[in-house]
């Protein structure tokens, strides 16, 4: 079985992003409530819209920056309840 993997991601709006994985899934993430809060001067920049929206898919994953700022593939699925 092949590691799961992001294989597209439209703008929806602001700091919301629909991603596709390599399994066919779809969610949608707002990455808005991490970016606002975390107050970590690496990620200051990606609270202006146009700086966020320069990610790049890279290894099956959203980079930004060269790894400046990066999500483990598993913590944008959403889980389900046990």
């Amino acid at each position: 079985m092949s590691a799961l993997s992001v294989v597209n991601a439209q703008h929806i709006t602001g700091h919301i992003l629909d991603i596709t994985f390599s399994d066919g899934h779809n969610t949608v993430v707002d990455f808005a409530p991490f970016i606002f809060s975390v107050g970590h001067p690496d990620y200051e920049p990606y609270k202006k819209q146009d700086n966020f929206l320069a990610y790049k898919l890279e290894d099956g994953n959203l980079n930004w920056d060269d790894y400046t700022m990066i999500f483990p593939v598993e913590d944008l699925i959403p889980q389900s309840p046990v």
